[in-house]
């Protein structure tokens, strides 16, 4: 099984370079004409990143992190999310390979079976960092409201948390 699940990326890749010649379609030209659309994208998303990344990291390095996670530590237990895992629910929507880090922490910590490490483990896996994407997102569009979509994000990502921990309770 896992054999044909190997397989399947590169029968897609073949599938679609036989289609293209089959329609007479110049594959490297496309390609190429494919990587020059990317230049300019990369460009317009480039400082979106940078200052996601930048904000992550004083965050971090500031110690407004774990100063916000104490103060909205109680609030979260209030709702049904543990507050051993109040630093991931606050770094998640910031950036994708802290979250990890703070993941790997309350596994280390709780060990791997605890409630805490259940519910980690469904919070992470519950959206995406939605600073990034949002960056990803509203890099290439010539009006950029993203607070509508940025507060909407934050919050179904607090209620898929909220949800999920309560999965975890009752399993």
């Amino acid at each position: 099984m896992n054999y044909l699940l190997g397989l399947i990326v590169p029968i897609i890749f073949l599938a679609s370079f036989l289609f293209a010649i089959f329609r007479k379609v110049k594959i490297y030209d496309s390609f190429t004409q494919g990587v020059k659309g990317a230049i300019p994208l990369i460009l317009s998303i480039f400082p979106y990143i940078a200052a996601v990344t930048m904000l992550c990291k004083l965050l971090e390095v500031s110690g407004l992190e774990k100063a916000l996670t104490s103060w909205v530590a109680p609030l979260f237990s209030f709702t049904g999310i543990p507050e051993e895992i109040a630093p991931l629910v606050i770094m998640k929507p910031l950036s994708g390979s802290g979250s990890i880090a703070v993941l790997t922490q309350i596994l280390e910590r709780y060990g791997v079976d605890s409630y805490a490490a259940r519910c980690a483990c469904v919070a992470y896996g519950t959206s995406d960092t939605a600073f990034y994407i949002g960056a990803v997102y509203f890099a290439g569009l010539e009006r950029k409201k993203m607070t509508t979509a940025l507060v909407i994000s934050l919050f179904s990502f607090l209620i898929s948390v909220i949800f999920s921990c309560f999965l975890c309770r009752i399993m």
